[in-house]
């Protein structure tokens, strides 16, 4: 028993690792609570950052149940996956691009375009929702790292750790990004910060949609 006990822990360990070597790295995720953190202050970036670490729900249950394996070994859903996540990435990248200069505020409340708590959140939930890089280490996560013969109590303890964690992180990415400080300082180029994180956005829809011709050429 207590040698389970301790592989379990060893596995905690793996998956912890993992995990913040994905959450730190720049992604949807990453681009998206950057920008909306820097353009409208800190409460947006927090709801942001909240409907991301709710978007991770979505993956972990799939995940537990076992659909994971079932997209994993099926292609055509898979390829539709990455399709939609590729089209939604597009869409924000698009409208990151058509980003103008601000007047100069003296609060982020000034600016009127300002997103609601509400759309904030949604936009943090879609964009992890459909973020295939988010799929993708779940899928290998509880496909190859996690053993089967882990019990589900364990599992869903990884699960909320998964959670938990990447809400903290991003909370604290929003945080620092929506200091005055930060702010004083790239408000006046806030627009170029948009522009740059649409590419970002773009290139990674690209990169999605190579991905889903190359599925498409192994299903026919």
């Amino acid at each position: 028993m207590e040698a389970q006990v301790v592989s379990y822990w060893a596995e905690f360990l793996t998956i912890a690792t993992y995990h913040l070597l994905a959450v730190a790295s720049p992604g949807p995720d990453f681009a998206v609570v950057t920008r909306y953190s820097l353009s409208y202050g800190r409460r947006v970036g927090a709801f942001v950052s909240l409907g991301v670490a709710a978007g991770i729900i979505l993956h972990v249950t799939y995940s537990l149940v076992g659909v994971a394996i079932i997209i994993k070994q099926t292609q055509w859903l898979y390829a539709a996956i990455l399709t939609a996540g590729a089209l939604y990435l597009a869409y924000m990248g698009v409208g990151a691009l058509q980003s103008k200069p601000k007047p100069t505020p003296d609060t982020h409340e000034y600016d009127p375009q300002r997103p609601s708590e509400r759309r904030a959140f949604m936009t943090g939930f879609i964009t992890n929702g459909l973020n295939v890089k988010a799929t993708l280490f779940f899928l290998t996560l509880f496909t190859v790292v996690i053993s089967p013969d882990t019990p589900f109590a364990w599992q869903l303890s990884y699960a909320i750790y998964l959670i938990l964690a990447t809400g903290v992180w991003f909370l604290f990415l929003s945080r620092v990004l929506s200091s005055e400080r930060v702010f004083k300082r790239v408000w006046r180029y806030m627009h170029w910060v948009d522009r740059l994180m649409g590419v970002l956005l773009i290139a990674l829809a690209v990169h999605l949609f190579i991905d889903v011709l190359s599925q498409l050429k192994i299903i026919v």
